[in-house]
């Protein structure tokens, strides 16, 4: 019964008073970004966007946006929950309330936000509430944070989109991708930043539902 309990607790969210406390210091993190040597915490090029991905385990999700030509940077960190400046070890109990997050900073002159929607929707799935595969808890699930309120319109039409194309395809649950703005986001530790870049056979859970998302 023990750990059922603790299985359950990890797929609810914390409120106020459950959630852990945290901390007033931020959490060390490398200074660089390990692929492309430029400053992770910035200052970022002029006229430069941001966004917060949620796909799950945020290694694997990370790699595919470094690639991408008009993504400058990319970090790992945690966003959407309670508990300030949360270590990793706090955010797996699923008692800070965050989920396993990546920032994107890229130059819409090169890249258009509708085709990072579109890898965000094709690359995982977006059904499965709090889980990504076998990765079970709130840390894993799906979430879209944007920063100004034409990203919120976007990303709320291509969910719907994507929705369209799931139900023609017979894909039976759905959407319960996280659509809100952005909160604070906390820096993952070093190790955590371009995991796969440092480890290229360590994990990656991301499974898509080989729905093509009709944008971009």
């Amino acid at each position: 019964m023990f750990l059922i309990d603790m299985f359950n607790k990890k797929t609810i969210l914390p409120d106020a008073e459950t959630a852990l406390p945290g901390r007033t210091q931020e959490i060390p993190t490398a200074e660089t970004h390990f692929v492309s040597g430029r400053p992770l915490k910035g200052p970022y090029p002029d006229g430069t966007k941001k966004v917060l991905f949620g796909m799950g385990c945020f290694w694997g999700a990370e790699r595919l946006f470094w690639k991408m030509p008009g993504v400058c940077v990319t970090a790992v960190g945690y966003s959407g929950g309670l508990t300030p400046n949360p270590t990793y070890q706090e955010t797996t109990t699923g008692l800070t309330g965050h989920a396993e997050v990546v920032l994107v900073v890229y130059d819409p002159e090169k890249i258009s936000f509708a085709r990072l929607l579109k890898t965000f929707f094709e690359e995982h799935d977006p059904t499965q509430g709090m889980r990504q595969g076998n990765d079970v808890g709130t840390t894993y699930r799906s979430t879209i944070y944007v920063y100004d309120e034409e990203q919120l319109a976007e990303a709320n039409a291509a969910r719907n989109a994507f929705r369209k194309a799931l139900t023609a395809f017979n894909h039976g649950r759905e959407i319960t991708t996280e659509i809100a703005m952005a909160g604070p986001f906390y820096f993952a530790e070093d190790y955590h930043q371009q995991y796969l870049a440092k480890n290229p056979d360590g994990y990656c859970g991301l499974r898509g539902t080989g729905v093509s998302c009709p944008i971009g």
